[in-house]
C-alpha cells in the first residue's frame, strides 16, 4: 500500500506550472461574484413585477415586456455565474437593458401610472448599475474578448 500521508513541497511536481495556470483561470473569472446574485434577484423582480405592482391587466404589453426582460436578465446572470470567462463580454448588454427598462413604460406601455414608472425606473437603474459593475470588472480584468485558445477550450502549457 502506498504511503499517502507524506506531504512534500509541490515545487518539484512535474505539473506545477499547469496547476498554477488552472488555479489562476478558475479564480480569475470571479471578479464580480457579488454582482451575479443581486443581478439574478433583479431579474426575478422584473419578471414578476407586473403581478406584484398589479399592472398585468391594465398594461398587458408592458407586463409581457417585463416578463421577457426579467427572464433575459436571469439568463445572463446565470451565464455570468456558470461561464464567467465567456459571458463577461456581454456585460455591457445589462447597461443597455437597464436604460431600456427605464424608458419602457412610455414606449411599450400606455399612460403608465406612478407605480409602473417607479418600478421600472428602480429595476432599470439597478440593472444599469450592476451591468456597469460587471463591465468595469471585465474591462479591468481584460476579459472583454477571450483569446482564441480560451474560445477553443485550449490553454497554453509551458
Amino acid at each position: 500500500m502506498a504511503d499517502v500521508s507524506h506531504r512534500g513541497d509541490l515545487a518539484d511536481h512535474p505539473d506545477v506550472s499547469e496547476m498554477r495556470d488552472r488555479y489562476a483561470r478558475v479564480l480569475g473569472g470571479r471578479d464580480v461574484a457579488l454582482v451575479d446574485g443581486p443581478l439574478f434577484l433583479v431579474g426575478l423582480a422584473c419578471a414578476v413585477s407586473p403581478w406584484i405592482v398589479h399592472f398585468a391587466s391594465s398594461q398587458p404589453a408592458l407586463a409581457t415586456h417585463n416578463l421577457i426582460m426579467g427572464i433575459a436578465i436571469v439568463v445572463l446572470a446565470l451565464g455570468f455565474t456558470v461561464m464567467p470567462q465567456r459571458m463577461y463580454g456581454l456585460s455591457w448588454a445589462m447597461c443597455v437593458m437597464g436604460a431600456w427598462m427605464i424608458i419602457a413604460p412610455w414606449v411599450v406601455g400606455t399612460n403608465p401610472d406612478k407605480g409602473v414608472i417607479w418600478t421600472n425606473a428602480v429595476l432599470g437603474g439597478l440593472t444599469f448599475l450592476l451591468g456597469l459593475a460587471c463591465t468595469a470588472a471585465a474591462v479591468r480584468g481584460g476579459r472583454t474578448r477571450p483569446t482564441a485558445a480560451v474560445r477553443a477550450g485550449r490553454t497554453r502549457h509551458t
